[in-house]
């Protein structure tokens, strides 16, 4: 049985090595292309790494293309989306969970039906509702879309965080003297910590890597994300794929550290929820 035991966990772990080997390949893949230079990119052949690395890729993106701006742009967008998009589905889910009110089903109906429509359908009404407004080129306009798509899905997740948290603790609470909302501030709202960085980690990633809008309602370099940025290494006869990894790469990177920021307060959160709930 010891024998059996031992077999069964090595392929168990060489069973996840070889999934997380091939869920990482395409990000090496990207960085190895990334720090190709421009003559062996084309001339080397098939290689695990490059037998020359060179930034001139990096330095490109940085210093001669308008990637820098595409960059900052998506930032602010993703993260005024993300904090507003919490706020509100915070908010709203916790009324969904504590209140019975008249209608309340067809509310949940109605932000269920707001998920069945493909996206595609919805351009060509966002545009003329839009440009009247003239936010049709701004990151103000992209980001009242990102918002109105992304708060039903949040409100469901935050609902079902405060599902999970036992009433009588703002009962006894408000008992106490404090108000609802004191008691959704100071009792309920570090109790769900796990609920708000889930919800902020899901709605940055879904605006950051966000193409069809950005596409659709944005034509100026002003206002540009870099989803559609990185078309912008295309051209008619080629494709710069050295620039463009290059410049995915550095779009990893607020990605990776805004969930780094939000994985001390989930484990905090969790604990906390653990403990108190």
């Amino acid at each position: 049985m010891t024998r059996k035991r031992i077999v069964l966990t090595l392929l168990h772990r060489l069973a996840v090595l070889a999934y997380v080997a091939f869920a990482l390949f395409p990000l090496f893949w990207l960085l190895k292309v990334s720090v190709t230079p421009t003559s062996l990119l084309y001339t080397e052949g098939i290689r695990l790494w490059p037998s020359r690395a060179s930034l001139e890729h990096y330095a490109f993106v940085l210093t001669h293309s308008s990637f820098p701006t595409f960059f900052l742009n998506s930032t602010i967008v993703s993260g005024a989306t993300a904090v507003i998009v919490t706020i509100v589905a915070s908010l709203a889910g916790y009324a969904m969970s504590r209140f019975v009110f008249r209608g309340k089903y067809w509310i949940v109906a109605l932000l269920l039906l707001t998920q069945m429509f493909p996206l595609v359908m919805l351009i060509a009404p966002m545009f003329k509702m839009l440009s009247p407004l003239g936010l049709t080129n701004s990151l103000t306009g992209l980001v009242i879309v990102y918002v109105a798509f992304n708060v039903p899905f949040a409100t469901f997740l935050m609902q079902s965080f405060f599902d999970g948290i036992p009433k009588d603790l703002e009962d006894a609470a408000m008992i106490d003297g404090a108000t609802r909302f004191t008691a959704f501030r100071q009792i309920i709202l570090p109790l769900t910590l796990p609920g708000i960085a889930a919800t902020l980690g899901f709605v940055f990633t879904a605006a950051w890597s966000e193409l069809l809008f950005a596409l659709m309602l944005i034509s100026g370099n002003q206002a540009t994300t870099f989803p559609v940025g990185l078309l912008s290494f295309v051209s008619k006869f080629s494709v710069d794929f050295g620039q463009m990894m290059a410049a995915g790469v550095l779009a990893l990177i607020p990605a990776c550290l805004f969930f780094l920021l939000i994985q001390r307060y989930l484990v905090q959160g969790l604990t906390a929820g653990a403990v108190k709930g």
